[in-house]
């Protein structure tokens, strides 16, 4: 697998560690609770869907967008239609669950943190999140339901439709500021959040980002759909001074290009441009990755800006992309808190999204067999 990745610079995230041997041989020893996500909670029900269903629903194949009432019937129809799988889903925890998978010991490396329903849904993500060995601490409300997802699929396409219920009800007083919770946020090295949740929780998503800056830690975030980069742009933006890598693939590029007034559609100059924008951070420069589906990912590190060809797929093997983005963060992540190099985060990433997209719904194998 390694032959196909181009033999880059190996180059680290941060300055004060040049003078190290880039390559050191000693793994670093993982602890419990050193990579940390916070997100949306969702139960995913997965089905292969009709361009008809799409249509009458006004949906785009390959988008991600926030439930409203129009598409309540949709949860209900798509159940009753099509033949439906459940899947413990959210983006967030998807990515935390990945990493923790491609780490496997010691158990408990990811933490997730979210909202869920005092529900037989709730139950199932907790139930789902043991067996993934991720520490997951759900601040739990009976107000609302826990959350879903809607995974409308459709050849190698899938449009997602949020019903975010009790995701949406996250309170960083109720939860994140209380002590023992705190105190595993405090724990991590690198930390993780979607753009999705930038929706729920904008104070929980700078608290946790401003003390990865002030400690010199890794503060990821993913820009998750066009709708964030359009509609959510001040949120965004608040966030954006913290960031040390932004994930994203080639359509939230684009829309985050035009909605910051770029002026140009090409990806890598969009990088670029994302790259240079102000960070609190200056021990780090930031580093951007933009996936592209079956095309090279794109990053930007340095001040340069390099593409990592994705490992080849017989289209025929391929059983879901739903979760293929997730999966990429996760194997990135699995290797960046391993403080290993940028461009074996990216081989790892490549590899956890080749493995997914030939399972049902963000699932994988007992065991990796990433080298």
């Amino acid at each position: 697998m390694a032959s196909e990745e181009p033999k880059a610079k190996k180059q680290k995230l941060s300055e004060d560690e040049t003078t190290e041997s880039p390559t050191k041989k000693t793994p670093v020893k993982l602890s419990p609770n050193s990579l940390f996500g916070m997100g949306n909670p969702l139960l995913d029900i997965s089905a292969v869907v009709d361009k008809d269903f799409l249509d009458k629903y006004n949906l785009k194949a390959n988008d991600q967008i926030l439930a409203e009432d129009k598409h309540k019937a949709l949860f209900v129809e798509i159940v009753k239609k099509f033949k439906v799988e459940y899947h413990a889903g959210g983006a967030t925890q998807n990515s935390i669950k990945i990493a923790q998978w491609m780490i496997q010991e010691p158990h408990k490396v990811g933490t997730f943190f979210g909202c869920i329903g005092n529900d037989k849904f709730g139950e199932i993500l907790k139930q789902k999140a043991e067996e993934a060995h991720v520490d997951a601490h759900y601040y739990e409300q009976a107000e609302e339901p826990t959350g879903s997802c809607a995974a409308c699929i459709t050849g190698d396409n899938r449009s997602l439709v949020a019903n975010l219920a009790a995701a949406n009800c996250y309170k960083k007083e109720k939860h994140l500021d209380v002590e023992e919770n705190w105190q595993l946020v405090e724990k991590a090295k690198v930390y993780y959040i979607a753009g999705f949740f930038l929706t729920v929780s904008l104070e929980s998503i700078l608290k946790v980002a401003k003390h990865a800056s002030e400690n010199n830690k890794l503060f990821c975030l993913n820009l998750s759909a066009p709708f964030i980069c359009q509609f959510f742009k001040d949120n965004l933006m608040q966030v954006m001074p913290y960031v040390d890598v932004l994930f994203g693939n080639e359509t939230e590029a684009a829309a985050f290009g035009k909605a910051q007034d770029f002026e140009t559609k090409d990806i890598e100059e969009i990088a670029k441009k994302a790259q240079a924008l102000p960070k609190v951070n200056k021990k780090r420069q930031r580093v951007i990755v933009f996936t592209q589906g079956k095309d090279g990912t794109i990053m930007a590190k340095n001040d340069k800006v390099e593409t990592f060809p994705v490992l080849k797929i017989d289209p025929k093997d391929i059983v879901d992309t739903n979760g293929a983005g997730d999966a990429f963060v996760g194997g990135f992540l699995s290797e960046l808190v391993q403080e290993k190099t940028l461009d074996q985060c990216v081989r790892a990433g490549h590899y956890a999204a080749n493995v997914i997209i030939r399972q049902a719904g963000c699932t994988f194998p007992d065991k990796p067999d990433f080298k």
